[in-house]
């Protein structure tokens, strides 16, 4: 088994280099291979076990929301907290609600019936929205509702998904309490996470003298009590997670950096791992029978219910016409519509696989269509812009001690400027130090006599309080193409 595994992740990693160039999104190749090996088609290796499924999923979904809540940002989040917000709550039961009641008349299912399986696909991929806009510079404020919204509504459709299920195979419980438990979900995981990213922040500033490795076995138990906390209180694992990350990403930690660069490799390996899972449970040859509920779940939720909660959320906000339309393309579904589509077999009521089969089915769609289409419609609705190159290169500032000195980078982008600047010749406050020029993805190391030319990226140390004064300096030594 271990050398089938080790042969899986060698096959991706060579599929990833070659795909490349074609921008395919990881999560389709990890998908793609997992079915490849499954037993619809090499049968290398037979998996068919919806439970362990769920349960290996759920492990990798604590490490990648984890991931998201680190890396959310409170000045990003405070600027959007109202639109993003309503979309990571009430947009997920929009959309859910919507697409039921439509997908109700359409197909004769009963109508909680269609409700499990529209919340089930109700939230975006986090994942999918990252990696696949990663070349891509839109909005500032539409890229953080986007992101931060991808990050923080799956929640909402895990604790949906569970509230629906736990209606239909207990339909003797009283309305209230379902109710009661589905508050308690909420308020419950969120508190729980503030409190354990609290907690978490203080001991690593209490240890701080110690090996760094005991940082990320540190980081490893506080994301697991995050959720196993909050599992043992019956309130949401996944939402305390986010939060646990999201109160520990926003506060002053030794070895930030490394951290961060942890936790998203831990999050990179999770979304692997777990599409690889996923594509072993499902069985191919069952499409023929759900592929038209497939296309239909796809439409209903793409076309009319996201649409409706992305207008209805944002009806206030300030946000044009474009970039809502542009919120709406940008719902792509992923991992956790996938994983939650193990729950209903898992609790007995899909023993067919028939609600999983048709999520995966609608999931891959949206994959292959809004993944490979949302930066054409950036393009079109002029909401893009060229990325600047990020150089192989780069340096980071570890320490252990608190700081006010950040390390930046600064890139002269030479389709905005033009000319060239001695570093002796620019007026920078004390202290800043221009540590590193990465030129064409070469170092050089800076003297008084370097050239700085466009193109160019700098590493620079320099007071947080600084930053802006110090990119306005260095900027001003060269000439602006569009006054020329």
């Amino acid at each position: 088994m271990l050398l089938i595994i080790g042969l899986i992740l060698l096959f991706l990693v060579i599929i990833a280099t070659i795909s490349s160039r074609f921008n395919v999104p990881l999560i389709i190749l990890a998908l793609a291979i997992g079915i490849i090996f499954g037993s619809d088609v090499t049968g290398i290796i037979y998996f068919d076990d919806a439970v362990l499924a769920q349960q290996l999923a759920n492990i990798a979904l604590i490490f990648i929301l984890f991931a998201a809540g680190f890396g959310t940002k409170n000045y990003h989040f405070k600027q959007v907290i109202r639109p993003t917000t309503l979309l990571a709550t009430v947009g997920v039961l929009l959309t859910a609600n919507i697409a039921a009641m439509l997908f109700c008349l359409l197909t004769g299912w009963t109508f909680l019936k269609s409700l499990l399986l529209c919340a089930i696909v109700s939230s975006t991929d986090a994942a999918a929205v990252f990696s696949i806009l990663r070349t891509r510079s839109i909005n500032r404020n539409i890229a953080s509702i986007t992101e931060i919204e991808s990050a923080t509504n799956d929640p909402m459709a895990i604790i949906s998904t569970t509230f629906i299920l736990q209606l239909i195979i207990g339909a003797e419980t009283r309305t209230y309490i379902p109710a009661l438990m589905f508050i308690w979900h909420l308020l419950g995981g969120a508190g729980i996470g503030i409190l354990v990213g609290i907690i978490g922040s203080a001991i690593f500033n209490r240890i701080k003298n110690i090996d760094v490795g005991y940082f990320y076995v540190c980081l490893i138990g506080l994301i697991l009590l995050s959720f196993g906390l909050a599992d043992f209180c019956e309130a949401s694992g996944m939402l305390s997670a986010f939060f646990a990350g999201y109160i520990m990403g926003n506060k002053k930690l030794p070895f930030k950096n490394g951290i961060s660069s942890f936790t998203e490799t831990q999050s990179f390996i999770a979304n692997v791992g777990l599409f690889i899972l996923l594509g072993l449970l499902v069985f191919p040859r069952h499409f023929s029978a759900i592929w038209l509920f497939g296309i239909a779940i796809f439409l209903l939720v793409t076309f009319v219910g996201r649409p409706l909660a992305v207008f209805l959320c944002t009806l206030f906000a300030k946000i044009t016409f474009k970039e809502k339309v542009f919120l709406s393309w940008s719902g792509i579904r992923g991992a956790v519509p996938i994983v939650l589509a193990t729950y209903p077999a898992a609790a007995g009521i899909d023993p067919e696989h028939e609600i999983f089969n048709i999520v995966f089915f609608a999931v891959t769609l949206s994959i292959l269509v809004q993944g490979t289409t949302i930066g054409k419609l950036a393009d079109l609705l002029k909401l893009s812009a060229r990325r600047p190159s990020k150089p192989k290169q780069t340096m980071e500032l570890v320490t252990i001690h608190e700081t006010n000195y950040e390390l930046i980078d600064i890139f002269i982008d030479d389709e905005m400027y033009q000319g060239e600047s001695r570093i002796s010749d620019m007026t920078l406050p004390a202290g800043t130090t221009i540590t590193m020029v990465n030129r064409d993805n070469q170092i050089i190391a800076p003297s008084g006599s370097t050239l700085v030319l466009p193109g160019d990226t700098l590493s620079v140390l320099v007071d947080k309080d600084e930053v802006e004064e110090v990119t306005v300096a260095i900027l001003r030594m060269f000439s602006n193409r569009n006054d020329s």
